[in-house]
């Protein structure tokens, strides 16, 4: 799966769950300041990662998950060393 593969399909769930424009979501977009989201908002989202990239993601490394592109890296990476 190529970065701007993963980018479409967690733009996607953003889309989703905070109703967004599309074209608004970039690598830069902070979950917490951007879209003021919450600590319930940010674990349901990692659960949805989870489900759509069939991945566990730890609650430490979920942590850090706190841009688009971070979450872009972090499954890109992962996604690395399981293969």
């Amino acid at each position: 799966m190529t970065e701007q593969e993963i980018f479409d399909k967690v733009a996607a769930i953003l889309e989703d769950r905070f109703d967004l424009d599309k074209t608004k979501i970039t690598n830069d977009l902070n979950f917490k300041n951007d879209l003021e989201a919450d600590s319930i908002d940010i674990v349901e989202f990692v659960i949805e990662l989870e489900d759509t990239f069939g991945a566990e993601i730890p609650d430490e490394d979920a942590e850090k998950i706190q841009t688009v592109g971070d979450a872009v890296n972090y499954i890109k990476e992962h996604m690395i060393t399981k293969e």
